[in-house]
């Protein structure tokens, strides 16, 4: 995670990063707004979670915040999805039923709306407050966080279509998990080691970085060692190959 503190080691910030802060702020503000999006749930191909989460990735982008390296992990899970749905894990035809959870129920509902609140929302208003706080370091920390998660529920919507196979859409969510606990870790490090620094924040946003950080850490790592792994990949697979063998 680089600087980026500007000029001083003040509040006092150069016209352009001002507006360039202020461009990011109201862009941010839109998409944690629900009342902005319509009641449709596609534009086209793509659904508004797909929309929503596209967005994220481009204010992301476009600040400067995200680095090389998560953008190549992007692009690397593209072709290695194209690459095992050719390969390893080709459709079945005709199509099998691709639910591996009833979608009605109610406490994996819940699940995953904690997910959204804890993993995305939660952290994009504290990167709000970043911006009014002038903590840089706390805002670039929490970021590629958000931009990965964003980036998986993008293709989770892409994985999921019937020109896919049940194993891709289970390797979106392991591989994305797998790769954004290490970007937690970083953040909950940067929030620790703020004390040691000249840190011009509040005490309330030192607390409040520190506990959603080790709330990520431990949501995300459930997340994968308790649900995906143990759960979730034995059923889609036992799905798949249950299909494989009707069809034989």
């Amino acid at each position: 995670m680089s600087g980026g503190v500007g000029p001083t080691c003040s509040d006092i910030s150069l016209p352009n990063e001002r507006e360039h802060e202020q461009k990011l702020q109201e862009d941010l503000s839109s998409l944690t707004n629900p009342k902005s999006s319509t009641s449709s749930k596609k534009v086209g191909f793509l659904s508004f979670p797909q929309l929503n989460s596209l967005a994220v990735m481009t204010v992301f982008a476009a600040s400067g915040m995200v680095s090389p390296q998560d953008f190549a992990f992007v692009v690397f899970s593209i072709i290695y999805m194209y690459f095992l749905s050719k390969v390893a894990f080709p459709t079945i035809n005709p199509p099998i039923d691709s639910l591996v959870f009833d979608p009605k129920n109610k406490i994996l509902g819940l699940y995953v709306f904690v997910g959204a609140i804890i993993g995305l929302f939660l952290p994009l208003a504290y990167i709000l407050e970043g911006i009014f706080e002038g903590d840089k370091e706390g805002i670039k920390a929490a970021a590629p966080h958000v931009f990965l998660l964003a980036a998986q529920v993008f293709m989770e919507g892409v994985a999921f279509s019937e020109r896919l196979s049940i194993p891709i859409r289970v390797f979106v969510p392991v591989f994305y998990n797998s790769r954004r606990i290490f970007t937690i870790v970083d953040w909950l490090r940067n929030e620790i080691t703020k004390v040691e620094q000249d840190y011009g924040g509040s005490t309330r946003r030192l607390h409040i970085g520190r506990s959603l950080a080790v709330a990520n850490l431990a949501f995300w790592c459930f997340n994968l060692f308790g649900f995906l792994l143990p759960v979730y990949i034995p059923r889609a697979f036992k799905k798949h190959y249950t299909g494989l063998k009707v069809l034989d």
